[in-house]
C-alpha cells in the first residue's frame, strides 16, 4: 500500500497523458515497471491464497461498481475498496448461512453490488 501511495500521483499523470507526464519529469518507464511488478506480486500471492476467480473478481467488479458514483480516481479507489470489503463480508456471511463455497459466494455478492450500482442513477 505504501508503494501505491508513493506512485499515486505519477500514475495519475501517466494515465491522463503519458507524454505530458514525461515532460513534467515523471520517470514514466520506471513508474510503469514498478506498478506492473506490484500488480504481478499481488496477483501471484493472492492466487495461492484465495484463487484466481476471486482475485480477478475483486480486482475488477468493485471498482466497476464504484465508478458510477465517483468523480475522481481517489473516490473510485476508496469506493472500490469499500465495496470489495462489503462483498467479502456479505459473501462469507451467505456462505456460512447457506453452506456454499466462500469464493463463489463472494463473487456473487460483488456482482450484486455491481448490478445494484447500475440500477441507481449515475452521479453527475
Amino acid at each position: 500500500l505504501m508503494t501505491l501511495l508513493w506512485l499515486w500521483r505519477p500514475l495519475l499523470a501517466i494515465t491522463f497523458d503519458q507524454e505530458l507526464a514525461q515532460a513534467e519529469g515523471v520517470p514514466v518507464v520506471r513508474v510503469e515497471l514498478i506498478f506492473m511488478l506490484l500488480i504481478a506480486a499481488v496477483i501471484a500471492l493472492s492466487m495461492k491464497i484465495i484463487g484466481i476467480l476471486l482475485v480477478t473478481s475483486l480486482l475488477i467488479i468493485p471498482v466497476s461498481a464504484a465508478r458510477r458514483f465517483s468523480r475522481t480516481p481517489e473516490q473510485m479507489a476508496l469506493g472500490g475498496a469499500l465495496i470489495g470489503v462489503a462483498s467479502v463480508g456479505l459473501g462469507l456471511g451467505a456462505s456460512l448461512q447457506i453452506d456454499t463455497p466462500s469464493g463463489p459466494s463472494i463473487v456473487i455478492a460483488a456482482v450484486m453490488f455491481f448490478f445494484a450500482a447500475n440500477l441507481l442513477p449515475q452521479k453527475k
